[in-house]
């Protein structure tokens, strides 16, 4: 079998190591990568009294995309003691490296994450091949991990504790730019031959390097622990840690406690101290439950599983968007970002600029802030096109109807374009809770009509829902989700249904926590425990933002669907609630003035005093793990009738879009895996005992006992 390091002799004694893992389309520390770079040291150190010089090279167009994540996910518990000793074993091999005694270069050719930036790391030089798209960085932690091939330990010694943080904690990537101008990349060479020549001379300049940290009398930038500034900021780290954290997730307070232990200590035992905690985290539940959403699955979507694979794959050119507002004005901004010719139509046609003036202002704060030039901004205007007439939308290859959610009015729109269209153009309504089959009936082809359900702001926000309604064809869904993919956005697929899953998943959370200030909580234990639990924000500050009015009003209308379609939904404990606060106190949110929250022009925001007067009971509080598990059981319990109902077909899906599209907690992996890793049996035990103290609506669905009975995991 061909290995995955080719060692390469030249004539002047400089040795070439070249990564080229076979089969694979990037390098990745495998198991057969570790141990043929063990062996190509082991070479290196045999012959070293021979040799000038080592340059790290890569053979693919990266030069290596870290660690070996299959292998990591499998590991649990029993695992940590091998974990342990091959972590050990790689550290070694770069020490011995560094400690060569001969100049070593890394030839960054193009991007460097994780384990193969912490090989970089281990050389005396980085040049990097000026590429834009390249990344250097460990982003470890933003998958639970830290960094474990002696990142930690080297980086904070490069760029001091405080410093380096950012690149540990919340694997900030920098371009070859960026990483000159911080120091973890010496030089750029303009070409592959320029990279090598670059390398080559430094070799014959500096035969006798070291690294910072061996040299006599090192010290990282900014001083060591013992430095009044270092001091100051180690005694607010673990605060400030915990207050971003909420406790949720070990791997920043990991890093915080290896960064600040290492620097305490010599290199090699900084070095197994970083490989006692990457130990803890990769065999802990939130690492798994991190990559199995948002690495494996994610990758699973990026790779089309969610698409028929018979149909050939689809980028458009054109997009007409109609309706300018929020929504309309956030997709065709992106889509034009993309490099999409858009056209844009409202009620008028000085409406529809303002979707181009949106796009420029948000333009114009790309360019302050250094991302792009004039140029580009210019060039992404010039791709936006406000129209009056519809005549002038007969050609494009798709359209997006993001006007308000009345069904009469997307009715009207959809019967005065659709017929002006080619026969291949996707036609797709933008909605939150309105069934796709019923407004494709006004389609004169339903066949090529979806929904799609973007979030706000559509520029930040990566999900999109993608409906199939009953007469969609796979064709269809296909071409759609090709397109998503081609906006940069993250595609879950949904069966037609009110509410689809997010709309309905996310109006639980709300609805739970005001219902638990009808039963008299304390509205800050409410909010304080979502926080806790991970959200990103409480249930009736959330309520405040998207208006109480609106969020009622859309309560109403699909209390009456639900009616008229003969399955009634039964009462819950926050439309009493919602009622008085409309009705009784004028409380319609953030928008009209306040809701569950006043907003002083002179302060930050706080809970409305009337809150207390008029729902708080002091003898009706509750534990406040019960408070948190209401929050997250009625989410997943929901999420499971959902896919029990065939709203969704993937378990994988729903991870997905909880997280990405309403805030469900990140360490959780999803709703789904939620349930996975607190244990099924357990969860139905939970779930019983929140429906007998607090409403049957926490019941355990039959699904969810029929996986705990038969150990299935979602």
């Amino acid at each position: 079998m061909q290995d995955p390091i080719r060692y390469e002799r030249a004539a002047d004694g400089i040795v070439t190591l070249t990564f080229d893992a076979p089969g694979q389309s990037v390098n990745t520390l495998t198991d057969a990568m570790r141990e043929c770079f063990a062996r190509c040291v082991d070479r290196l150190h045999a012959e070293k009294d021979t040799l000038s010089g080592v340059i790290l090279a890569s053979a693919k167009t990266t030069f290596f995309a870290g660690g070996d994540l299959n292998r990591l996910y499998k590991l649990q518990s029993a695992d940590a003691p091998a974990l342990f000793e091959t972590t050990e074993r790689i550290k070694r091999t770069l020490r011995r490296l560094e400690t060569l005694g001969r100049p070593v270069v890394a030839a960054l050719s193009g991007t460097a994450l994780g384990g193969g930036f912490e090989i970089a790391l281990a050389c005396h030089r980085r040049i990097a091949l000026d590429q834009p798209k390249a990344l250097f960085g460990l982003p470890e932690a933003t998958l639970g991990l830290l960094p474990g091939a002696g990142g930690v330990a080297r980086l904070t010694r490069l760029l001091g504790l405080a410093a380096a943080q950012p690149y540990l904690q919340d694997g900030k990537l920098m371009s070859p730019a960026e990483a000159m101008a911080t120091g973890l990349v010496h030089a750029l060479a303009a070409t592959p031959e320029d990279l090598l020549a670059q390398a080559r001379a430094w070799i014959a300049a500096n035969p006798n390097p070291v690294q910072p940290w061996d040299a006599p009398g090192f010290a990282p930038p900014g001083g060591g622990v013992d430095a009044p500034k270092v001091k100051q900021w180690i005694s607010t780290a673990a605060a400030n840690v915990r207050a971003k954290t909420k406790g949720c997730y070990p791997a920043p307070e990991a890093i915080v406690c290896a960064s600040v232990e290492g620097l305490q200590v010599d290199f090699d035992t900084a070095c197994r101290i970083e490989t006692r905690y990457f130990i803890g985290l990769v065999t802990g539940p939130v690492a798994k439950n991190i990559i199995g959403t948002f690495w494996f699955r994610a990758n699973e979507i990026k790779a089309g599983a969610q698409r028929p694979a018979d149909v050939a794959q689809r980028r458009i050119r054109t997009l007409a968007v109609l309706g300018a507002g929020m929504m309309g004005r956030g997709i065709a901004y992106v889509a034009a970002q993309r490099g999409i010719e858009v056209w844009i139509k409202d009620a008028s046609v000085e409406l529809a600029r303002g979707a181009v003036t949106a796009a420029g202002q948000l333009l114009a704060k790309r360019v302050s802030a250094g991302e792009i030039d004039d140029a580009r901004r210019q060039q992404v205007l010039a791709l936006m096109h406000p129209v009056d007439r519809y005549e002038e939308l007969a050609h494009v290859d798709m359209v997006i109807e993001a006007v308000p959610e009345k069904p009469a009015l997307k009715d009207e729109v959809t019967r005065a374009l659709q017929p002006l269209l080619g026969e291949s153009a996707i036609w797709a309504s933008n909605t939150s809770t309105l069934p796709i089959t019923g407004l494709a009936r006004s389609s004169g082809q339903p066949g090529r009509f979806i929904g799609t359900h973007f979030f706000s702001p559509v520029h930040r926000m990566q999900l999109v829902e993608v409906i199939k309604g009953k007469d969609a064809t796979p064709e269809t869904l296909a071409e759609t989700l090709d397109v998503v993919m081609q906006l940069g956005k993250t595609p879950i697929v949904v069966n037609d249904s009110r509410g689809f899953f997010t709309s309905r998943v996310f109006s639980t959370f709300t609805r739970e926590g005001v219902a638990m200030l009808g039963e008299g909580q304390e509205p800050a234990s409410i909010e304080a425990a979502a926080l806790l639990a991970g959200f990103p924000v409480g249930p009736l500050a959330v309520l405040d933002e998207v208006s109480l009015s609106l969020s009622y009003n859309n309560r109403l209308e699909t209390l009456k669907a639900h009616a008229a379609e003969g399955h009634p939904l039964p009462p819950h404990g926050a439309d009493a609630v919602m009622e008085r606060m409309l009705d009784e106190f004028q409380r319609k949110g953030r928008a009209a003035g306040g809701g569950f929250y006043d907003y002083p022009a002179d302060g930050s925001k706080r809970l409305w005093p009337g809150l207390a007067r008029h729902f708080v009971k002091p003898a009706a509080q509750m534990p406040q793990d019960d408070v948190r598990d209401r929050l997250l059981f009625c989410m997943a319990i929901e999420s499971v009738r959902i896919l029990q109902e065939g709203v969704l077909d993937s378990a994988g899906d729903g991870n997905i879009g909880s997280v990405l599209g309403i805030g469900f907690p990140r360490w959780t992996g999803g709703v789904f895996q939620f349930l996975n890793q607190y244990g099924l049996e357990r969860a139905v035990r939970r779930a019983e005992y929140l429906a007998s103290r607090y409403d049957a609506r926490f019941a355990p669905p039959q699904l969810l006992r029929d996986k705990a009975a038969s150990g299935q995991a979602f």
